[in-house]
């Protein structure tokens, strides 16, 4: 059976998730609302902008239709299957296969990053996962960078943290026209 195109990505997500609950962390893609919210969150500058957690490409799409250049965007993704697939749709984007909780190896030495747009399950990954991954980034961002997360915990934000102290909400919402509602959390590095 030939699946039309609008099938093919869900059916693609929902594949993963059947076989990785936990590492995927949601049972459909980010939606375009969810996903144009994070992108629009992205600093201007020349600096790297690390997609964490590429999936199926909700906000890969949105993170290049917002300006961010296609040189400019590394997108880490763990599952071979997402990875294939985002090198498929994004040709000239530097897609990554491998572990977050590398990310520091996974990336050329010395590069500034801009923006860190994680769309990882942090609340569900094994704590000395979370810390590795949180650490990196706290190290990679530069003095001007931000770490923008979404969670589908929606309480106020003094309830979620990203997970570093050197890491500060500066903004958060809810985006409400997702399945389900999530919550963006953007921090920077403490002053």
């Amino acid at each position: 059976m030939i699946w039309p195109d609008a099938w093919r990505t869900p059916a693609l997500f929902l594949r993963e998730w059947l076989g990785r609950p936990a590492v995927v962390g949601a049972l459909c893609p980010s939606s375009p609302y969810l996903a144009r919210r994070m992108a629009r969150a992205v600093p201007a500058g020349d600096g790297l902008v690390i997609e964490l957690g590429g999936g199926t490409g909700a906000v890969t799409r949105a993170l290049l239709d917002c300006g961010v250049a296609r040189e400019r965007l590394v997108v880490i993704e763990r599952s071979p299957v997402f990875a294939g697939h985002l090198r498929a749709r994004f040709p000239g984007v530097a897609i990554v296969q491998g572990d977050a909780a590398r990310l520091e190896k996974l990336l050329p030495p010395d590069t500034p990053v801009d923006a860190i747009v994680s769309c990882l399950p942090l609340r569900s990954l094994p704590r000395a996962d979370v810390t590795a991954i949180v650490d990196q980034c706290h190290r990679l961002l530069s003095s001007h960078g931000v770490m923008i997360q979404f969670t589908y915990d929606l309480r106020p934000p003094g309830h979620y943290a990203i997970g570093h102290t050197g890491l500060v909400t500066s903004e958060t919402c809810v985006v409400w026209a997702n399945i389900p509602p999530a919550r963006v959390v953007i921090a920077r590095r403490r002053p």
